[in-house]
Protein backbone atom coordinates (compact mmCIF):
# COMPACT_ATOMS: atom_id res chain seq x y z
CA UNK A 1 0.00 0.00 0.00
CA UNK A 2 1.38 3.51 -1.01
CA UNK A 3 1.51 6.11 1.71
CA UNK A 4 -2.00 7.13 1.90
CA UNK A 5 -1.75 11.13 3.25
CA UNK A 6 0.33 13.85 3.52
CA UNK A 7 3.86 13.82 3.23
CA UNK A 8 5.77 13.69 6.24
CA UNK A 9 7.35 17.11 6.09
CA UNK A 10 4.31 18.52 5.88
CA UNK A 11 2.79 16.08 8.64
CA UNK A 12 5.33 17.66 11.02
CA UNK A 13 3.96 21.34 10.16
CA UNK A 14 0.22 20.13 10.08
CA UNK A 15 -1.47 22.33 12.92
CA UNK A 16 -5.16 22.76 11.30
CA UNK A 17 -7.64 25.52 12.62
CA UNK A 18 -9.66 23.41 15.84
CA UNK A 19 -12.98 23.34 15.59
CA UNK A 20 -14.30 24.09 19.41
CA UNK A 21 -17.21 25.66 21.06
CA UNK A 22 -17.57 28.39 23.54
CA UNK A 23 -18.99 26.34 26.15
CA UNK A 24 -16.35 23.14 25.57
CA UNK A 25 -14.64 23.74 29.16
CA UNK A 26 -18.33 24.19 30.84
CA UNK A 27 -19.85 21.21 29.43
CA UNK A 28 -16.65 18.85 30.68
CA UNK A 29 -16.79 20.65 34.37
CA UNK A 30 -20.59 19.84 34.53
CA UNK A 31 -20.19 16.72 33.35
CA UNK A 32 -17.43 15.75 35.24
CA UNK A 33 -19.25 17.36 38.63
CA UNK A 34 -22.20 15.34 38.13
CA UNK A 35 -20.35 12.21 37.69
CA UNK A 36 -18.65 12.69 41.28
CA UNK A 37 -22.16 13.05 42.84
CA UNK A 38 -22.07 9.53 42.39
CA UNK A 39 -18.90 8.92 44.91
CA UNK A 40 -19.77 5.33 46.07
CA UNK A 41 -15.80 3.37 46.07
CA UNK A 42 -14.86 1.45 43.70
CA UNK A 43 -14.92 -2.03 44.10
CA UNK A 44 -11.87 -4.31 44.27
CA UNK A 45 -12.13 -8.34 44.13
CA UNK A 46 -9.62 -10.76 44.46
CA UNK A 47 -9.48 -12.61 41.46
CA UNK A 48 -8.32 -16.19 41.53
CA UNK A 49 -6.49 -15.76 37.52
CA UNK A 50 -3.53 -18.86 38.07
CA UNK A 51 -1.11 -16.23 38.01
CA UNK A 52 1.66 -16.59 40.73
CA UNK A 53 3.73 -12.98 40.13
CA UNK A 54 0.39 -10.52 39.76
CA UNK A 55 -2.29 -10.04 41.72
CA UNK A 56 -5.50 -9.91 40.12
CA UNK A 57 -8.13 -7.72 40.90
CA UNK A 58 -11.79 -7.65 39.24
CA UNK A 59 -12.80 -3.71 39.43
CA UNK A 60 -15.95 -2.19 39.33
CA UNK A 61 -15.95 1.80 39.29
CA UNK A 62 -18.88 4.51 39.03
CA UNK A 63 -18.92 5.83 36.06
CA UNK A 64 -21.27 8.23 34.16
CA UNK A 65 -24.22 8.69 35.89
CA UNK A 66 -22.78 6.32 38.24
CA UNK A 67 -23.05 3.63 36.51
CA UNK A 68 -20.72 0.12 37.36
CA UNK A 69 -18.10 0.08 34.98
CA UNK A 70 -15.63 -3.16 34.80
CA UNK A 71 -12.01 -3.26 34.63
CA UNK A 72 -9.07 -5.31 35.96
CA UNK A 73 -6.33 -4.53 38.14
CA UNK A 74 -2.83 -6.24 37.96
CA UNK A 75 -0.42 -5.55 40.99
CA UNK A 76 3.34 -7.04 40.88
CA UNK A 77 3.12 -9.61 43.70
CA UNK A 78 5.86 -8.41 44.93
CA UNK A 79 5.22 -5.05 45.45
CA UNK A 80 6.03 -3.81 48.78
CA UNK A 81 4.83 -0.27 48.91
CA UNK A 82 2.78 2.46 46.01
CA UNK A 83 3.34 1.90 42.21
CA UNK A 84 3.09 3.99 39.71
CA UNK A 85 -0.18 2.77 37.59
CA UNK A 86 -0.79 2.62 33.99
CA UNK A 87 -4.49 3.74 33.29
CA UNK A 88 -5.34 1.97 29.92
CA UNK A 89 -7.74 2.17 27.36
CA UNK A 90 -8.98 -0.16 24.87
CA UNK A 91 -9.70 -0.33 20.94
CA UNK A 92 -12.70 0.00 19.39
CA UNK A 93 -14.47 -3.26 19.94
CA UNK A 94 -12.57 -4.52 22.60
CA UNK A 95 -13.64 -5.49 25.84
CA UNK A 96 -11.19 -6.09 29.19
CA UNK A 97 -10.72 -9.49 27.91
CA UNK A 98 -9.06 -11.90 30.04
CA UNK A 99 -6.51 -10.64 33.08
CA UNK A 100 -3.48 -12.75 31.48
CA UNK A 101 -3.74 -10.65 28.35
CA UNK A 102 -2.40 -7.58 30.47
CA UNK A 103 0.61 -8.28 31.86
CA UNK A 104 3.24 -6.13 30.13
CA UNK A 105 3.12 -3.36 32.90
CA UNK A 106 3.01 -5.44 35.99
CA UNK A 107 6.11 -7.47 34.66
CA UNK A 108 7.61 -3.85 34.24
CA UNK A 109 6.69 -3.08 37.74
CA UNK A 110 3.59 -0.87 37.31
CA UNK A 111 -0.02 -1.41 38.18
CA UNK A 112 -2.41 -1.83 35.66
CA UNK A 113 -5.85 -0.26 35.24
CA UNK A 114 -7.50 -1.42 32.62
CA UNK A 115 -11.01 -0.20 31.85
CA UNK A 116 -13.40 -1.99 30.23
CA UNK A 117 -15.50 -0.14 27.68
CA UNK A 118 -19.10 0.56 27.94
CA UNK A 119 -21.16 -1.08 25.63
CA UNK A 120 -18.49 -2.75 23.52
CA UNK A 121 -16.78 -6.01 23.91
CA UNK A 122 -18.28 -7.71 21.24
CA UNK A 123 -15.86 -8.26 18.32
CA UNK A 124 -12.48 -8.08 19.85
CA UNK A 125 -12.09 -9.33 23.56
CA UNK A 126 -15.02 -9.84 25.27
CA UNK A 127 -16.38 -6.78 27.60
CA UNK A 128 -18.49 -6.84 31.01
CA UNK A 129 -20.04 -3.47 30.82
CA UNK A 130 -23.13 -2.28 29.12
CA UNK A 131 -24.52 0.84 28.38
CA UNK A 132 -27.84 1.09 29.75
CA UNK A 133 -28.65 4.68 27.70
CA UNK A 134 -31.12 4.58 24.97
CA UNK A 135 -30.45 6.85 21.92
CA UNK A 136 -32.82 9.86 21.25
CA UNK A 137 -32.33 9.38 17.75
CA UNK A 138 -31.40 7.19 14.96
CA UNK A 139 -27.79 6.08 14.51
CA UNK A 140 -25.65 3.66 12.24
CA UNK A 141 -24.56 0.31 13.42
CA UNK A 142 -21.96 0.14 15.90
CA UNK A 143 -21.28 2.61 18.80
CA UNK A 144 -19.87 6.03 17.66
CA UNK A 145 -23.01 7.69 16.04
CA UNK A 146 -25.32 6.69 19.07
CA UNK A 147 -26.83 10.32 19.98
CA UNK A 148 -24.35 12.33 17.99
CA UNK A 149 -27.02 15.21 17.13
CA UNK A 150 -26.98 15.94 20.64
CA UNK A 151 -23.28 16.44 23.27
CA UNK A 152 -25.25 15.86 26.30
CA UNK A 153 -26.74 12.49 24.49
CA UNK A 154 -23.57 11.46 22.67
CA UNK A 155 -21.81 8.46 23.54
CA UNK A 156 -18.38 9.51 24.39
CA UNK A 157 -19.45 11.79 26.75
CA UNK A 158 -20.30 8.59 28.74
CA UNK A 159 -17.29 6.59 27.64
CA UNK A 160 -14.82 9.79 28.29
CA UNK A 161 -16.48 10.61 32.18
CA UNK A 162 -15.70 6.60 32.56
CA UNK A 163 -12.33 7.19 31.84
CA UNK A 164 -12.04 10.21 34.34
CA UNK A 165 -13.42 8.14 36.97
CA UNK A 166 -11.51 5.22 35.83
CA UNK A 167 -8.19 7.22 37.07
CA UNK A 168 -10.05 8.37 40.47
CA UNK A 169 -10.60 4.55 40.91
CA UNK A 170 -7.16 3.79 40.58
CA UNK A 171 -5.79 6.34 42.90
CA UNK A 172 -7.89 5.03 45.74
CA UNK A 173 -6.72 1.09 45.65
CA UNK A 174 -3.17 1.18 48.47
CA UNK A 175 -1.20 -0.42 45.87
CA UNK A 176 -0.93 2.84 43.59
CA UNK A 177 0.62 6.06 44.10
CA UNK A 178 -2.20 8.75 43.17
CA UNK A 179 0.84 10.90 42.31
CA UNK A 180 2.13 8.74 39.60
CA UNK A 181 -0.83 8.40 36.90
CA UNK A 182 0.07 7.82 33.22
CA UNK A 183 -3.15 7.62 30.57
CA UNK A 184 -2.50 4.86 27.46
CA UNK A 185 -3.97 3.81 24.79
CA UNK A 186 -4.46 2.86 20.96
CA UNK A 187 -6.61 4.19 18.01
CA UNK A 188 -10.06 4.15 20.02
CA UNK A 189 -8.33 3.90 23.42
CA UNK A 190 -5.83 6.82 22.56
CA UNK A 191 -8.48 9.11 22.03
CA UNK A 192 -10.04 8.44 25.44
CA UNK A 193 -6.26 8.66 26.71
CA UNK A 194 -6.09 11.92 25.59
CA UNK A 195 -9.41 13.00 26.88
CA UNK A 196 -8.09 11.60 30.07
CA UNK A 197 -5.06 13.31 29.66
CA UNK A 198 -6.84 16.53 29.86
CA UNK A 199 -9.91 16.25 32.16
CA UNK A 200 -8.17 13.91 35.05
CA UNK A 201 -6.25 15.78 37.91
CA UNK A 202 -2.50 15.78 38.19
CA UNK A 203 -2.12 12.68 35.27
CA UNK A 204 1.45 12.36 35.10
CA UNK A 205 2.06 10.95 31.77
CA UNK A 206 0.41 9.83 28.75
CA UNK A 207 0.89 7.15 25.85
CA UNK A 208 -1.21 7.69 22.87
CA UNK A 209 -0.55 5.22 19.58
CA UNK A 210 -2.22 5.91 16.47
CA UNK A 211 -5.74 7.97 18.15
CA UNK A 212 -8.91 8.16 16.78
CA UNK A 213 -11.39 10.38 17.51
CA UNK A 214 -9.81 13.10 16.47
CA UNK A 215 -9.55 15.73 13.28
CA UNK A 216 -12.77 14.42 12.18
CA UNK A 217 -13.58 16.15 9.35
CA UNK A 218 -10.08 15.67 8.24
CA UNK A 219 -10.55 11.93 9.06
CA UNK A 220 -14.22 11.18 6.68
CA UNK A 221 -12.08 13.50 3.59
CA UNK A 222 -9.54 10.73 3.66
CA UNK A 223 -10.46 7.15 4.96
CA UNK A 224 -13.66 5.53 5.50
CA UNK A 225 -12.45 2.92 7.42
CA UNK A 226 -14.13 1.22 10.85
CA UNK A 227 -15.45 4.14 13.35
CA UNK A 228 -15.03 6.99 10.51
CA UNK A 229 -17.42 4.69 7.99
CA UNK A 230 -19.76 4.73 10.74
CA UNK A 231 -19.87 8.61 10.49
CA UNK A 232 -19.86 8.55 7.26
CA UNK A 233 -22.82 6.15 6.52
CA UNK A 234 -24.62 8.28 9.00
CA UNK A 235 -24.36 11.40 6.98
CA UNK A 236 -24.84 10.22 3.92
CA UNK A 237 -28.40 8.87 4.92
CA UNK A 238 -28.80 12.37 6.94
CA UNK A 239 -28.22 15.11 4.90
CA UNK A 240 -29.23 17.53 6.87
CA UNK A 241 -27.32 16.92 9.94
CA UNK A 242 -23.97 17.65 8.75
CA UNK A 243 -23.25 20.75 11.07
CA UNK A 244 -25.37 19.60 13.99
CA UNK A 245 -23.30 16.53 13.83
CA UNK A 246 -19.82 18.04 13.30
CA UNK A 247 -20.47 20.22 16.50
CA UNK A 248 -21.74 17.62 18.78
CA UNK A 249 -17.90 16.11 17.61
CA UNK A 250 -15.91 19.63 18.63
CA UNK A 251 -16.78 18.59 22.09
CA UNK A 252 -15.04 14.94 21.68
CA UNK A 253 -12.57 15.84 19.33
CA UNK A 254 -8.65 14.80 20.76
CA UNK A 255 -7.64 17.64 18.84
CA UNK A 256 -9.25 20.48 21.73
CA UNK A 257 -7.99 17.66 24.59
CA UNK A 258 -4.63 17.40 23.08
CA UNK A 259 -4.46 21.58 23.51
CA UNK A 260 -5.56 20.99 26.99
CA UNK A 261 -3.27 18.26 28.12
CA UNK A 262 0.12 18.81 29.62
CA UNK A 263 1.77 15.70 30.71
CA UNK A 264 4.51 14.69 29.13
CA UNK A 265 3.32 12.45 25.91
CA UNK A 266 4.73 9.60 23.66
CA UNK A 267 2.39 9.66 20.82
CA UNK A 268 2.78 6.90 17.54
CA UNK A 269 1.87 6.56 14.01
CA UNK A 270 1.72 4.12 11.49
CA UNK A 271 2.27 6.51 8.03
CA UNK A 272 0.53 3.81 6.05
CA UNK A 273 -2.82 3.84 8.85
CA UNK A 274 -5.92 4.06 6.87
CA UNK A 275 -8.17 3.27 9.73
CA UNK A 276 -6.65 6.71 11.61
CA UNK A 277 -4.94 8.74 8.89
CA UNK A 278 -1.36 10.74 9.94
CA UNK A 279 -2.73 13.97 9.61
CA UNK A 280 -5.42 13.49 12.45
CA UNK A 281 -2.35 12.14 14.56
CA UNK A 282 -0.33 15.16 13.22
CA UNK A 283 -3.42 17.44 14.16
CA UNK A 284 -3.40 16.22 17.65
CA UNK A 285 0.26 15.88 18.24
CA UNK A 286 1.35 19.53 16.21
CA UNK A 287 -1.25 20.92 19.09
CA UNK A 288 -0.86 18.75 22.47
CA UNK A 289 0.32 21.01 24.83
CA UNK A 290 2.85 19.44 27.38
CA UNK A 291 6.67 18.14 26.42
CA UNK A 292 6.32 15.56 23.62
CA UNK A 293 7.54 13.15 21.14
CA UNK A 294 6.46 10.60 18.61
CA UNK A 295 7.50 7.30 16.81
CA UNK A 296 6.55 7.02 12.96
CA UNK A 297 6.57 3.77 11.76
CA UNK A 298 6.57 3.98 8.02
CA UNK A 299 5.70 0.96 6.53
CA UNK A 300 3.02 -0.13 8.72
CA UNK A 301 -0.81 0.63 8.50
CA UNK A 302 -2.79 0.93 11.83
CA UNK A 303 -0.38 -1.64 13.99
CA UNK A 304 1.58 0.82 14.12
CA UNK A 305 4.66 -0.66 16.05
CA UNK A 306 3.02 -3.41 17.70
CA UNK A 307 5.55 -4.84 20.50
CA UNK A 308 8.46 -2.39 18.82
CA UNK A 309 6.02 0.77 20.01
CA UNK A 310 5.31 -1.09 23.78
CA UNK A 311 9.26 -1.71 23.82
CA UNK A 312 9.45 2.55 23.27
CA UNK A 313 6.74 3.23 25.55
CA UNK A 314 8.81 1.24 28.64
CA UNK A 315 12.20 3.29 27.72
CA UNK A 316 9.55 6.41 27.46
CA UNK A 317 8.46 6.03 31.07
CA UNK A 318 11.87 5.11 32.25
CA UNK A 319 12.69 8.37 31.24
CA UNK A 320 10.48 10.50 33.79
CA UNK A 321 10.26 10.78 37.35
CA UNK A 322 7.90 8.34 37.67
CA UNK A 323 9.78 5.36 36.74
CA UNK A 324 8.66 2.29 38.35
CA UNK A 325 12.22 1.15 38.96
Amino acid sequence: MPQMDLPLEELRRYLPDREEPDDFDAFWAETLAEARTHDRPPEFHPYDACLSEVDVFDVRFPGFGGDPVAGWLLVPASATGPLPCVVGFLGYGGGRGFPYEWLTWPAAGYVHLLMDTRGQGGSLQPGATGDPYGSSGPSSPGMVTRGIQDPADYYYRRVFTDAVRAVDAARAHPSVDPARIIVSGGSQGGGIALAAAALADDVGAALVNQPSLCHYRRALHVVEGNAYREIWTYLRTHREAVEPVFRTLSYFDGVNFAARATAPALFSAGLMDDICPPSTVFAAYNHYAGEKDIRLWPYNRHEGGGYYQDLEQLRFLRSLPLTAS
